[in-house]
């Protein structure tokens, strides 16, 4: 099986998302999405930018490589209704069934990031949309303090070295590396910009059971787990998350978690 694939079929990350919708519609919210514009949104998981985009009124195709993701999307806009969205399964680095100049904005929360081959990915991202359209990522920034960043982080020292040839996705994070990719998929560096900004993750528990909901179901957590396991190391990995989302909780209230993790805002004009 395709390992990107099998990582995101892993678990089941619509309970992660769950934490994630506030912010999702907040994003969506600043990039002018209107009714009856053609969005695209990439490695769209269950919806959380996706739905919010069909609200507005846009026509939106979601693509994930996860078909639990892609059934969960379906579900989710037909109990709320919305005949103007549709997921389905595809590859970021590949996508064979969506023809050049499609779409008004192409967006990639935390998604594509995630795909090999990334100058495939951003080269793609280029084809499928329209002159005069913009690509929007959110990417998770390497080394970066806040949460997702950390979790990377913590979760690869626990895990055996990544085979030969692989490209961390977090490299998406990157500015140099964001427009070296735009770049060679013919767009100018005036065309790019980037800014860091932050998305929060709102749970309703403490942050302990917060670090549980990332162990069972979120599959780069899960992997970590697996691995320590092996060699009786997953009690100091949990330790190192429980401290860590402890420390990073917002919210006032130790029994409810609210935790900002700062990404990469990439927006790219497409001439």
């Amino acid at each position: 099986m395709n390992a990107n694939k099998a990582l995101w079929e892993k678990g089941d990350f619509t309970r992660l998302a769950a934490c994630m919708r506030d912010s999702g519609a907040a994003l969506v919210s600043t990039l002018g999405v209107t009714p009856n514009m053609h969005v695209l949104d990439l490695g769209c998981g269950d919806g959380t930018t996706a739905i919010p985009s069909a609200q507005a009124g846009a026509e939106v195709l979601g693509v994930d490589i996860a078909s639990n993701l892609v059934a969960a999307g379906n579900a989710r806009a037909t109990a709320m209704g919305l005949g103007n969205i549709r997921f389905q399964e595809g590859d970021a680095s590949a996508l064979t069934d969506l023809a050049d100049n499609s779409f008004d904005l192409v967006v990639s929360i935390f998604g594509a990031m995630f795909a090999p081959r990334p100058y495939d990915v951003a080269a793609e991202m280029v084809r499928v949309t329209k002159p005069g359209g913009r690509i929007v990522m959110g990417n998770w920034i390497p080394g970066d303090p806040t949460l997702i960043a950390q979790v990377l982080k913590v979760s690869a020292s626990y895990t055996p070295p990544p085979p030969e040839g692989f490209v961390s996705p977090v490299l998406w994070g990157k500015e140099d590396e964001v427009r070296a990719r735009f770049a060679a998929a013919g767009i100018s560096e005036a065309n790019v910009t980037a800014s860091r900004e932050l998305y929060t993750f709102r749970f309703d528990g403490a942050p302990k059971e917060f670090v549980d909901l990332f162990r069972t179901y979120y599959g780069p957590t899960m992997n970590a787990f697996e691995a320590a396991e092996k060699d009786g190391r997953a009690d100091a990995l949990y330790g190192e998350l429980v401290v860590l989302f402890e420390r990073e909780n917002v919210s006032g209230d130790p029994e409810r978690t609210e935790i900002p993790a700062a990404f990469l805002k990439v927006a790219v004009d497409v001439s």
